[in-house]
């Protein structure tokens, strides 16, 4: 049986961070904060914010799990949820709940995880800065690959995905 190789590139840069020990000031090199900054359009396709209000915003992970991997932050560099205020918490919420619509609509996912991970030793990989993680999920997806392969499947471009839930946004 011959080997195959899947390649991601894109992954070095955060698996080479997972070592690194948090700044003293993270909120300078915090990426959702850097997305929650921009102003205009293309600076914000670039960070692949799909769309961001008073309750926060919404954006791809640029490290999915699989295609249409969302992240659901505050604009505020907050580490907890207990730092958070009941409108952000709640602003959080319908955020989700707008990922979830959304998702549904454009990649029809047959069931959808969604989660936080606070703190480093529970899988955060941006412990300074409080967000969600909604993730769309198909029976007999490749979530195998992860254990047992120690690879990830994306089958679909960043930029094709960011399209795709920006025009399904748009209709919504």
């Amino acid at each position: 049986m011959s080997r195959s190789q899947i390649w991601a590139p894109w992954r070095i840069t955060y698996i080479q961070g997972l070592s690194q020990p948090a700044q003293p000031d993270e909120a300078d090199s915090c990426f959702l904060c850097a997305a929650a900054a921009a102003q205009d359009p293309l600076t914000s396709r670039e960070r692949l914010v799909l769309m961001q209000d008073e309750r926060g915003m919404m954006l791809l992970n640029r490290y999915p799990y699989t295609n249409g991997h969302l992240l659901i932050a505050p604009a505020t560099h907050l580490a907890d949820l207990t730092d958070l205020s009941v409108d952000q918490r709640n602003g959080m919420m319908e955020l989700a709940e707008l990922g979830c619509r959304l998702l549904r609509k454009a990649m029809v996912p047959q069931g959808l995880n969604v989660g936080l991970n606070l703190g480093r030793c529970a899988g955060a990989g941006l412990p300074g800065h409080v967000h969600m993680h909604v993730v769309p999920r198909w029976s007999g997806d490749v979530n195998f690959m992860d254990s047992v392969g120690n690879v990830r499947v994306i089958p679909q471009a960043l930029e094709d995905t960011w399209q795709l839930l920006a025009d399904t946004l748009a209709k919504l």
